[in-house]
């Protein structure tokens, strides 16, 4: 898995991804009737849909990732370790997806919740490789605690984002799509690659009922393991010496969760509480529909998704340092559309 992706390599990486997104599907529609009864959405005055819509679509979309992601794990050649590791992670999702659960039946129980997050965070950064350094000039204690915090921080940081019809899908499937392309090549492992794959998949099999209008809500037990596995797959693949690439793939949802919540934090709100003052969420309040926002984040994704397989293609500081920058400016340019809103008649 070095240099050119092979053709054999090419081909399971299509099966999975095809079999992760028909999975998906399938167990959508098996699961909707049940959800349709149990576990709909009423909104409120910090909702974004107009009408009661079922949600927990994420169970059927983290089933199908996982399904694949041990199917590919079998079929695949893979250190032993790995074949040990990964069972302590998905250990870890489905704790944090039962979370997501007692988050989507009883949201005020924050504290519980964010301590069984941890939990989850911490048993995903214990089962990575010893060797495995994204901040080396830190000692490894230090590395692994900061680890720890930031991965709670972005799990919620991606529950926080899932606040828009299709938006998650926006996010994670050039992202993930991005990861699993970067391991065609070689640089993330067979098992990151595979998880990658299944997880763009899934993602896609997804959006055909996450569609503006909404048929079908992710849910927290879908978004909390979703920003679970997309942190672990970044510090991976930052793990491997390529941090600008970590940086760039999330950083529209960096940038618009940290202006937000920083926002509201300084007016002394409660950060933790539901809220639909995201930048997303303001511009449709400004007469741009779900569809225009989405649009415009999964193209300023896409575009820093290329950025992202620029630096781990070409690498070099130069590299690393125009994407950045360029993805930074990208992103300004999208929060500020979003911003702006519609232009009056």
């Amino acid at each position: 898995m070095n240099g050119e992706p092979s053709i054999s390599w090419t081909a399971i990486g299509i099966v999975l991804l095809a079999g992760a997104a028909l999975l998906a599907a399938l167990l959508t529609v098996l699961l909707r009737p049940l959800l349709m009864r149990y576990a709909m959405a009423r909104p409120n005055a910090r909702s974004s849909h107009k009408a009661p819509t079922p949600q927990g679509g994420g169970i059927a979309v983290l089933a199908a990732v996982l399904v694949i992601s041990f199917i590919g794990l079998y079929f695949l050649p893979s250190p032993p370790n790995a074949a040990l590791r990964f069972p302590a992670v998905s250990a870890a999702i489905v704790l944090i997806a039962a979370v997501g659960v007692i988050a989507d039946i009883h949201p005020e129980n924050f504290v519980s919740r964010l301590l069984l997050q941890a939990v989850a965070v911490a048993a995903v950064v214990a089962a990575l490789p010893a060797e495995l350094r994204v901040a080396p000039i830190l000692p490894l204690a230090i590395e692994r605690v900061g680890l720890v915090i930031g991965g709670l921080w972005f799990v919620n940081l991606v529950n926080f984002m899932d606040g828009l019809d299709w938006m998650t899908v926006a996010e994670v499937v050039p992202v993930s799509g991005a990861l699993a392309a970067v391991g065609l090549f070689g640089v993330l492992a067979p098992l990151a690659t595979v998880v990658s794959l299944a997880l763009c998949g899934a993602m896609l099999g997804f959006a055909y009922f996450n569609r503006p209008v909404a048929k079908l809500f992710l849910g927290d037990v879908g978004s909390l393991p979703i920003g679970l596995i997309v942190g672990w797959l970044l510090v991976l693949l930052a793990g491997h010496g390529y941090r600008a690439a970590a940086v760039l793939l999330p950083l529209y949802y960096l940038a618009d969760s940290s202006i937000t919540l920083g926002r509201r934090a300084f007016k002394g709100e409660k950060i933790w509480q539901a809220h639909r003052t995201h930048i997303y969420q303001r511009a449709t309040d400004r007469g741009l529909s779900v569809l225009e926002v989405v649009t415009r984040v999964f193209a300023v994704n896409v575009a820093l998704a290329a950025l992202a397989l620029a630096t781990v293609l070409a690498p070099s500081y130069r590299t690393d340092a125009a994407a950045v920058g360029a993805g930074c400016v990208l992103v300004a340019g999208l929060l500020w559309s979003l911003s702006r809103g519609s232009r009056p008649a």
